[in-house]
């Protein structure tokens, strides 16, 4: 039996980063919308469009983020810059009297997000052969929902703690934010290249150069995407379902305790068997939360459905995540990933957009069930795919 190599020190400094930098972020979504529904009092749209609007940002970001550093060589700098412009957002939150001016906040946290996120995978592909890479990227997601998972937690133990004050937890979840930067700023190393220095190619001609099968991803996760609005709506359903403003943020606890319980397993598990399996499966997962969410109006439905979600995630991202990273060549890395979270963010901002709009109008039963309806159309394209060899098999 062969012995795995262990996970380089990159991966953890990259999952550790992401885990302050979550926790920051996490706190200021779990209370979103309470702040912008009841603090401010506007409709679900708004909400949907506000998030919708942010998730496209950091897709626009990726992109040409991810072919920056492919044409400079640079990881590091990228994802410095991307962690250090979230940081600067969070102040923006506290200070917001309008939902233009949380939008603003948003955009600009996002636009961080954006920047870093296709570097800081390549950078985890750069750092890890095939044989570990599911593992790598379970982890540095399981560490980045550790965040996810405090988070909540702590806005409801500080909305209890501070009278509701909204405003004030946001000034406090500044800190975790500067300490991810700071993290990032002293123990990041830039990868080693593998390949000798080539004269840089035309921008644009980066992504007609995408592998097929990468072009083929795009158009599963697009699609995927457009069956996947944001948590928000969780939170917003637990609204509905009968928990208070301020016991809210525990459908986003439930829901990051099933993903973080996962994440890391799924990917250990792509390792051995056919990723696109365990992404079959957790859009399964996914129309079966959607389902239970539509037709259920009481705290277990809620949770049961919310769990689903976790699940569906943790059987995802990750996996997304290797498989773009196993389909794409060294030089197009970055760019591969910035092409993917570009086309998946379109369809984040379409889902939210549309979530929003038949919410108001029609009820969460009908943003649910379009979300299932969409999501087996996934499954079905997916399943048309070819399966690509399992690296280091």
């Amino acid at each position: 039996m062969s012995t795995r190599p262990p996970l380089p020190r990159t991966v953890w400094v990259l999952g550790f980063v992401s885990l302050l930098m979550d926790l920051s972020s996490e706190i200021y979504h779990a209370l979103l919308p309470a702040f912008v529904t009841l603090a401010l009092g506007l409709p679900v749209s708004v909400l949907g469009a506000i998030d919708g609007v942010a998730e496209a940002t950091a897709s626009f970001g990726k992109l040409f983020s991810g072919r920056l550093s492919d044409r400079s060589r640079k990881r590091k700098p990228w994802v410095l810059a991307g962690y250090g412009l979230a940081a600067l957002s969070k102040p923006l939150f506290p200070l917001a009297g309008s939902g233009v001016a949380v939008m603003v906040a948003r955009f600009t946290d996002r636009v961080g997000k954006g920047i870093r996120g296709a570097p800081r995978d390549a950078m985890i592909a750069d750092e890890t052969p095939p044989e570990i890479r599911g593992r790598a990227f379970g982890l540095r997601q399981a560490l980045d929902t550790v965040g996810a998972l405090i988070a909540p937690l702590l806005a409801i133990g500080m909305m209890m703690l501070l009278g509701g004050n909204i405003r004030l937890i946001y000034w406090i979840a500044i800190i975790p934010a500067a300490a991810s930067v700071l993290l990032a700023w002293l123990a990041l190393r830039e990868p080693e290249q593998h390949l000798a220095p080539s004269k840089a190619s035309p921008f644009f001609r980066g992504f007609r150069d995408l592998d097929k099968e990468t072009r083929r991803l795009l158009a599963v996760g697009f699609l995927f995407t457009l069956a996947r609005f944001s948590e928000s709506f969780l939170i917003l359903k637990g609204m509905e379902a009968g928990l208070s403003e301020s016991w809210s943020p525990v459908t986003l606890a439930v829901f990051n305790l099933a993903y973080v319980a996962l994440a890391y397993p799924a990917g250990a598990l792509s390792d051995r068997m056919k990723p696109r399996s365990i992404l079959m499966a957790g859009i399964v997962v996914l129309i079966a939360g959607n389902v239970v969410l539509a037709k259920s109006a009481t705290p277990l439905g809620l949770f049961i459905g919310v769990v689903l979600w976790g699940a569906h995630m943790a059987m995802t991202q990750g996996i997304f995540s290797r498989m773009i990273a196993d389909s794409a060549p060294e030089h197009l890395r970055a760019t591969s990933f910035g092409a993917f979270w570009f086309v998946t963010g379109i369809g984040s901002l379409l889902a939210s957009l549309g979530a929003g709009w038949l919410w108001d109008r029609s009820g969460s039963g009908a943003a649910f069930l379009t979300s299932a309806g969409i999501a087996a159309v996934a499954v079905a394209m997916l399943s048309l795919l070819n399966e690509p060899p399992i690296p280091g098999r």
